[in-house]
């Protein structure tokens, strides 16, 4: 990696090129998660395709482990002495009203999209954090706030650019290379960096939902309320609760401020009469602190859980619930009061969630009914995340309720184990991600993710891909 060599890159590269020491190197790897301390060894700011394709030759050819970093939410592994691409130059969003889809760029924003196709009644199924990258986000499931209504985001994928590890661009569909068309859609990153996206939008101006806060002293009743409604709900209604502390900032509605508090996110794409209607448990359950449940456009549905968007550091961990009743709910009180170190999340998942998209692909664990969230508060010192221990002995005691799965979009921070990993995908699908990891990746270049080491398939066997081998793949 001489300074001669990295000159031609920057020859060949329309953004920057920058080396640990030089100025802006520290600006371009900021991102949200500060929990994972990163130092490539060299870190591209893409701004399209082209460089996209220089920066994987240029690693191919010196022998570099490659990662792509949008927003820098979800980071697990570190890019120490790798080639980092950043994408957030490359975020043009294109809408098709007319076939009801939309094109994204690798660094292109929730926000953007939903405000592109907002003038023609149509949205995106963004994330419930509408300043994560869509692209990333996609690439690890998608588990957004209408998810039960119309399933996963990767369920809605009709195509992807990708550039392979051989630092060849490709067209990835149902019909060309469709072994990778299935992996990449729940398989994160791992078989290339996704320059572009064309996913399938939803006709909806507007939905009902908002935030009830709940005192956490009434945490049981709210929760058990909250199961109850959820099992019987249509799919129209997306519910969720989080046990958390709000911290005593001028921010923060003085209902809620400092307190620790249960807050029930709604989302309903039906009336709001009809949505009431199957709510009306909860509100009986205990008296709001606070009430933003409305009628609110599309472009807003952010407000309803109102996640951060400044940086700080985070350790995330995950698991699928395949049933939930008031012990599972008492076990996440001993863990998850006032006084604990972290919050926690429950998501209802089945509706559309629980079926298999018209074009199947790798999301793991659809089928539970519960997903688990948990979120280390932020250190005092910034970039501190928690050792994970007090998250991962609620998990523990949750076994129960369990196959031990995870959602792996709902995995972050440095504590994020090859294990963890391996439990957001049931065995059946790991197998066949590794076979299709080794047919397209066998040196692991792309490994600065979730990852998935390849497995032992031999990578020149014919599969259900086009091509029997890969020209000038590293190994």
């Amino acid at each position: 990696m001489t300074a001669t060599a990295v000159g031609d890159l920057a020859d060949r590269v329309a953004g920057a090129v920058l080396r640990p020491g030089e100025e802006g190197y520290e600006d371009e790897l900021a991102g949200f998660d500060l929990a994972v301390g990163q130092r490539p060894a060299i870190v591209v700011g893409a701004t399209g395709p082209a460089d996209v394709i220089a920066a994987v030759r240029y690693a191919r050819d010196a022998g570099l482990a490659v990662g792509a970093q949008a927003t820098g939410h979800g980071i697990t592994v570190p890019a120490d002495d790798a080639l980092l691409i950043t994408t957030r130059r490359a975020d043009a969003v294109r809408v098709d009203p007319a076939d009801r889809t939309a094109w994204l760029e690798a660094g292109a924003l929730w926000s953007r999209l939903l405000h592109e196709a907002a003038p023609f009644g149509l949205a995106p199924l963004a994330g419930s954090a509408p300043a994560v990258g869509a692209v990333s986000y996609t690439l690890g499931g998608g588990l957004g706030v209408l998810g039960r209504r119309w399933g996963f985001s990767a369920d809605h994928v009709r195509r992807l650019d990708i550039v392979t590890a051989d630092g060849r661009p490709r067209v990835v569909t149902d019909d060309e290379h469709p072994d990778l068309f299935w992996a990449l859609r729940g398989g994160g990153g791992n078989f290339g960096v996704v320059t572009g996206m064309q996913v399938e939008l939803v006709e909806l101006a507007e939905l009902y939902g908002g935030g009830l806060f709940f005192p956490g002293e009434a945490a049981a009743e709210v929760l058990s309320a909250l199961l109850a409604v959820g099992r019987d709900a249509p799919d129209e209604l997306s519910l969720s609760a989080a046990l958390m502390l709000f911290p005593d900032l001028a921010t923060v509605p003085s209902a809620v401020r400092g307190r620790w508090c249960c807050q029930v996110r709604v989302s309903s794409t039906g009336t709001s009469e009809r949505c009431e209607q199957v709510i009306a448990p909860l509100r009986r359950a205990a008296t709001p602190l606070l009430d933003t449940v409305r009628t609110m456009p599309v472009t807003d549905v952010g407000t309803i859980h109102n996640d951060p968007t400044t940086p700080r550091a985070t350790n995330t961990r995950s698991l699928v619930l395949h049933s939930a009743d008031d012990d599972a709910v008492a076990t996440v009180l001993r863990h998850a009061g006032p006084d604990a170190s972290f919050g926690v999340e429950l998501r209802q998942l089945g509706g559309a969630l629980a079926r298999e998209p018209a074009v199947p692909n790798a999301v793991g664990h659809r089928h539970g009914a519960v997903t688990v969230y948990t979120t280390a508060y932020p250190h005092p010192a910034g970039s501190r995340a928690s050792d994970g221990a007090a998250e991962q002995a609620l998990l523990d005691d949750l076994a129960p309720w369990s196959d031990g799965g995870a959602l792996v979009n709902f995995l972050a921070g440095p504590h994020v184990t090859p294990a963890d990993v391996r439990a957001a995908y049931e065995p059946e699908l790991w197998t066949r991600l590794a076979e299709i990891k080794t047919r397209w990746d066998p040196g692991n270049v792309f490994r600065i993710n979730h990852n998935i080491p390849p497995g032992a398939t031999d990578a020149a066997t014919p599969g259900t891909t086009s091509e029997s081998h890969l020209d000038g793949v590293v190994s």
